[in-house]
């Protein structure tokens, strides 16, 4: 397969994580609401079981408007486009891992191999920006070498 062919894959494997990530992030935040609906009107007024559910519902809430900004910028790599240089989209090999630039998602298995979504706001990212294959960054004191971009 072709590297377009395969960064149209890795990028459609982000996709699901993070879709699964929202549907599950929905599901907790109704089961919050579902607990809060059933127990029913506030016992006082410093109800703490009804506080700690409406408080679990809005960190979900919060941890789902995340989660689906994850997958906005997701949808806008431009997969078909092959770079040579490190920017938004591209996949870098190095001597030590295979980065994903995209969002900020993480390490994704991926045909058996690891690679690391990661998004522009990251040291990673910020330390190698514009280089190219055969140069070289430095991110704590650890040294990579870019043998790809693509």
């Amino acid at each position: 397969m072709d590297k377009i062919g395969l960064k149209k894959e890795l990028l459609k494997t982000c996709l699901s994580i993070e879709k699964e990530h929202v549907a599950q992030l929905k599901q907790e935040i109704n089961e919050a609401q579902r607990l809060s609906n059933e127990y029913g009107a506030p016992k006082d007024r410093y109800d703490p079981y009804r506080t700690k559910l409406m408080r679990q519902r809005d960190l979900f809430a919060k941890q789902l408007d995340k989660a689906e900004q994850l997958v906005n910028a997701l949808q806008k790599v431009p997969v078909e486009k092959e770079f040579t240089q490190v920017s938004f989209g591209a996949v870098v090999i190095t001597d030590r891992q295979k980065i994903f630039v995209s969002a900020a998602i993480g390490k994704v298995d991926f045909r058996g191999e690891s690679y690391y979504a990661i998004s522009t706001l990251v040291p990673v990212y910020q330390a190698m920006e514009g280089k190219k294959a055969g140069e070289t960054f430095q991110v704590n004191r650890n040294l990579f070498t870019i043998k790809e971009v693509w």
